[in-house]
């Protein structure tokens, strides 16, 4: 195959591969949830009732009076700022602070951290926790606690920092909520202590959940297309041990309610770059279960939550139940050490052969160079290295065959349309002079997976978000903001088909297609991350240098048997 049809081959790839995504998105399988009665998608689910009882107490409504704060407390680390509400010791604020939301820039160089946890209504996003009970009163997470003050910081030399909430009835029963955060994690350790100071048992259930609304769609295509947030995965997702990772987008919050018990398990809200998981104790049965709040108002909740097992405390007993709250990014290397699977929310799809030891192997090459930019331009260079001898052949035999054009124009004047014969004649001449036509398929089919795969890593893993690399690129995992990397790209494509043999045989449409092939790239590269097209102008850079020293060997070679 010559070089100019690799430009083709490369474009139906990756015209193939975005139309596949777009269909994976919309029409793509889903996991199997397992099977319920019957719907819970129009249940008032906000409050779940003990594992004894049929009837669950009415909710709360986000944004309405019943859930009003009664006091917030601000809790902060070197790396997390929670604002925890004294109603339910529910987590309704969180700034992960070493995560802006912007690239830091001359022009903004304190950017404001993302929120991941949010009570406003429009971005509703809350971690709640509770108790329920047959027997009595128990303090779900409408319950307003007391607290001793409402600022906790983690002082210099600390390691860790407890906040305490507590409630209690008038029967005696008393129920003290510890948060426990310690230095540079994003794990909150959540405690719920139940003293039974009353005369009879106390029994019932305690639970975490997760609620939100969905986000915002961006409006146009441009935003969708250039935006990487748009093609990542955003809805809820749970582990087992038995069935790994499943997910289920908020639109089939309705149709696939899931209602499964699980041990040693978690639960998820997932979004781009970042998620939110309540993960019980690995030693208890917990059940799991989705269900939509108000699902006929204009913004529906989605609810995920895990009910643990049946608690019993006999008076002046007491008992506590423990749960583990992960608020922060998808780092990779460091998830599966907070729980089994957690690593799995960096969801790189069918690629994920191919992107995970990009991912490791681009970290590695990060460790050397501190920066990323220079990561991936060392990658391409350890791949070409790689493949060093087998584009040689590629490109020598382009160059063989670009010696031999005037003889294919030749044949093509000679057979006219007869296009049969004219394919007969060309093989016998390449065969004859040794040159393998074949020889360009083979390393664009190597570097294909290579490209998708980084551009799956560039668009989901959270380490590359707002990396810079030089001057004007801020942003490796963002579009190129001034369209430099994508014009030096057209360049570079301008540059091969030059140095390239013309298609023969190609009819005029085609060969006007490759004539165009630049710009089309060139279009297409406009959209995607800096990082990929960096890897892309390097790529082949390398490729027209090593290709331009061959055709010159090639050449002199020609010019000393003549000599001779």
């Amino acid at each position: 195959m010559n070089q100019t049809r690799t430009f083709l081959i490369f474009a139906l790839l990756a015209v193939a591969w975005l139309l596949f995504q777009a269909w994976e998105k919309d029409y793509g399988p889903q996991p199997p949830v397992a099977p319920v009665a019957a719907s819970t998608a129009g249940t008032d689910t906000s409050v779940p009732g003990a594992t004894s009882s049929t009837a669950s107490p009415a909710a709360a409504v986000p944004g309405t009076v019943s859930e009003a704060s009664a006091q917030l407390i601000t809790v902060s680390t070197d790396v997390l700022r929670l604002t925890i509400d004294t109603r339910g010791g529910s987590v309704v604020r969180s700034e992960l602070l070493h995560y802006p939301v912007a690239p830091v820039t001359k022009q903004n160089p304190e950017p404001a951290p993302v929120r991941l946890l949010d009570d406003d209504r429009a971005q509703y996003f809350v971690a709640q926790s509770g108790l329920v009970s047959n027997q009595g009163d128990a303090p779900d997470h409408r319950a307003v606690f007391s607290v001793a003050q409402t600022s906790y910081t983690l002082a210099q030399g600390q390691d860790e920092l407890k906040v305490d909430l507590t409630w209690q009835d008038a029967a005696g029963l008393k129920v003290t909520k510890t948060f426990a955060l310690k230095r540079g994690s994003y794990t909150v350790a959540v405690d719920q202590k139940i003293d039974n100071g009353g005369s009879t048992v106390w029994a019932g259930n305690a639970y975490e959940q997760l609620q939100r609304v969905a986000p915002a769609q961006q409006k146009s295509w441009w935003q969708n297309f250039s935006d990487p947030s748009s093609h990542s995965f955003y809805g809820a997702a749970w582990y087992s041990p038995e069935d790994k990772m499943s997910t289920l987008p908020f639109a089939d919050f309705a149709k696939k309610p899931l209602n499964h018990a699980i041990t040693g398990g978690w639960a998820a809200m997932l979004q781009h770059y970042f998620f939110v998981s309540w993960i019980p104790l690995a030693q208890d049965a917990n059940t799991y279960s989705t269900s939509v709040i108000n699902p006929d108002t204009a913004q529906p909740v989605y609810l995920i939550r895990a009910v643990g097992p049946a608690l019993s405390v006999a008076p002046g007993q007491s008992l506590s139940s423990t749960s583990r709250l992960y608020v922060g990014p998808k780092l990779q290397g460091t998830l599966d050490l907070v729980a089994p699977g957690l690593d799995l929310t960096t969801n790189y799809g069918m690629l994920t052969v191919v992107a995970q030891p990009l991912h490791w192997l681009l970290s590695k090459l990060h460790s050397i160079s501190g920066n990323w930019g220079v990561a991936i331009i060392l990658l391409v260079l350890l791949l070409k290295a790689a493949l060093w001898k087998l584009t040689a052949t590629q490109f020598r035999s382009g160059a063989k065959m670009r010696k031999l054009q005037p003889r294919v124009n030749a044949l093509k004047e000679r057979y006219g349309d007869d296009k049969m014969k004219m394919q007969q004649a060309m093989m016998e001449l390449y065969k004859k002079e040794k040159v393998n036509p074949m020889s360009g398929c083979l390393p664009v089919l190597i570097t294909m997976p290579v490209f998708f795969g980084l551009y799956r890593v560039l668009m989901e893993s959270v380490e590359l978000r707002h990396a810079p690399f030089f001057g004007w690129v801020h942003d490796l995992s963002a579009p190129d903001p001034f369209f430099v990397l994508p014009v030096l790209y057209i360049l570079v494509m301008l540059a091969t088909q030059w140095l390239s043999p013309s298609a023969a045989g190609m009819d005029p449409a085609q060969q006007k297609m490759m004539k165009v092939m630049p710009v089309v790239f060139g279009f297409m590269f406009l959209f995607f991350p800096a990082g990929l097209v960096l890897y892309w102008v390097i790529n082949g850079l390398t490729s027209l240098t090593q290709q331009w020293l061959i055709t010159r060997s090639v050449e002199r070679a020609d010019e000393k048997a003549k000599e001779a």
